[in-house]
């Protein structure tokens, strides 16, 4: 369900490039302009997937072709094009390397009027390099088609996950650490002035180390982002002394791995590791980092009062009027069409955890029209889980569900500071966010690439593909290990 009366505030970022040009975090937005994938992607330089592109890149005197591809199977149609398994030819060194190819019609979308969306989609992948969003390897044109090829995900989707488990819903350790993975891609987009505007289980895929990746952008729309550090007293212990040469921020707690508390203060087979909190001056400021999340403690000309600064880069600002999105992920403001921003990721984030906890959306209907009025008249409340092993932490999931799903856009928690008013939240307590990679997942997929490219060694090309093989759908198949 979409609609391309798009009227958000999508204007030129020449502006904030040059007021923050200073700060090399935000030299990123203007690779929004770039017309091709950057050939630096620090999060996947150690990938061999990255290195046979770079290699076929450089050894093809005309460019990246399609024929450079060879089409193993469909995985999967959206609303703009069709997804391809595919893998590099004639080169053996790579033959392990596995991609997902977006193929888009470019004439079909213009006569659809949605041309627009798919140049908006491929925009932004052009911009990403995170640990837990896509990476698009390259791009290149083939007759009308337009193909993006990108990190393909051999665990599948989490609705497809959540449908496995006992009860077909996670534990709540789990939904929590894939809660916590979103927020920090959601953080991420933000942060580049995307709003995203489609989090559900099925656009969030599983690497085969079993960490999550964003996918499906092409609902997504862009926006000026002005960063704000925000500062605020803080308050010492009193018995600390807070003199420049031997201040000491309050007592921080150790960190436990990526989470810490519960049974036997670890989750998914993630051990102990405590980390020390170290200080370092920066002029007349003490930056103290900790767990690895930095944040700036200034000494004021009157001694022993230090202030708390935070950067918040949060799309306050941003305005569309699209009516947009799935049913029962649709926010209050999108359906009244009264205009909405950044705020609508928070709302989705709160159905997004209410589904992986409860196993279903909170304001479902018997269809699509009475969905829509109970999102916009129900209360929210929540159903008895029998049998809960630790209803504390239930207990708090249930109360940042109640803060996201606030109708109220202004009131919901993560609409004026985003995501850093929703990190520090009881539910997330004890996760160490800058380390939470090296966490185990709490399901990691058995290796499927050999099996996945002995089902099918297909050489035929994309025009060449029958109706049943690109309509052939794709079945994930079982491979999940349970803990």
């Amino acid at each position: 369900m979409d609609s391309d009366h798009e009227s958000s505030s999508s204007s030129s970022f020449t502006a904030v490039e040059s007021r923050y040009s200073h700060f090399s975090d935000f030299s990123s937005l203007s690779s929004f302009r770039s017309s091709s994938p950057s050939p630096s992607k620090p999060h996947k330089s150690n990938q061999i997937e990255w290195e046979a592109i770079k290699s076929l890149r450089s050894s093809a005197s005309s460019g990246i072709r399609l024929d450079h591809f060879r089409l193993v199977r469909r995985l999967g149609s959206g609303d703009l094009g069709n997804v391809y398994l595919c893998q590099l030819r004639d080169d053996p060194r790579y033959s392990s390397c596995l991609y997902a190819m977006k193929v888009v019609d470019r004439e079909a979308l213009a006569v659809r009027k949605k041309l627009r969306r798919a140049e908006t989609e491929k925009e932004i992948l052009r911009s990403l390099d995170h640990p837990f969003l896509p990476t698009l390897y390259a791009e290149f044109e083939a007759h009308h088609y337009s193909c993006l090829v990108m990190e393909f995900c051999p665990g599948g989707d989490l609705y497809v996950a959540r449908q496995r488990q006992p009860e077909r819903r996670f534990t709540v350790a789990s939904a929590k650490f894939y809660a916590a993975e979103t927020i920090l891609a959601l953080e991420y987009l933000h942060m580049m002035g995307v709003v995203y505007r489609d989090l559900k289980p099925e656009n969030v895929l599983v690497r085969d180390d079993g960490h999550i990746m964003l996918s499906d952008f092409d609902l997504s729309f862009k926006c000026v982002v002005v960063p704000k550090l925000l500062r605020a007293p803080l308050t010492v212990n009193s018995s600390i002394k807070t003199t420049p040469s031997s201040c000491v921020p309050p007592p921080m707690q150790p960190v436990i791995s990526c989470f810490y508390g519960g049974r036997a203060g670890r989750i998914g087979g993630a051990h102990k590791v405590k980390v020390k909190p170290k200080l370092s001056h920066v002029g007349t400021a003490l930056a103290v980092t900790t767990g690895g999340e930095a944040n700036i403690i200034e000494e004021s000309q009157e001694v022993g009062q230090f202030f708390h600064t935070e950067l918040v880069a949060e799309p306050i600002t941003a305005r569309s009027k699209s009516f947009v999105g799935t049913h029962e992920y649709l926010a209050p403001e999108v359906i009244s069409g009264i205009g909405h921003g950044g705020a609508v990721d928070w709302w989705t984030l709160g159905v997004f955890l209410y589904e992986m906890i409860y196993g279903k959306t909170p304001f479902k209907g018997e269809n699509n029209e009475k969905t829509i009025i109970n999102i916009m008249k129900q209360q929210l409340s929540f159903p008895k889980v029998e049998g809960s092993r630790d209803m504390e932490e239930l207990l708090r999931a249930q109360d940042l569900i109640s803060k996201l799903l606030v109708k109220n856009p202004k009131k919901r928690i993560g609409s004026l500071k985003g995501s850093v008013e929703i990190k520090r939240h009881e539910f997330f307590k004890g996760v160490n966010w800058a380390l939470i990679r090296s966490v185990k997942p709490p399901e990691v997929p058995k290796d499927q690439r050999s099996a996945v490219l002995l089902k099918r060694n297909s050489k035929v090309v994309l025009s060449k593909m029958s109706k049943k093989e690109r309509d052939e759908p794709f079945q994930i198949p079982q491979y999940f290990d349970y803990f």
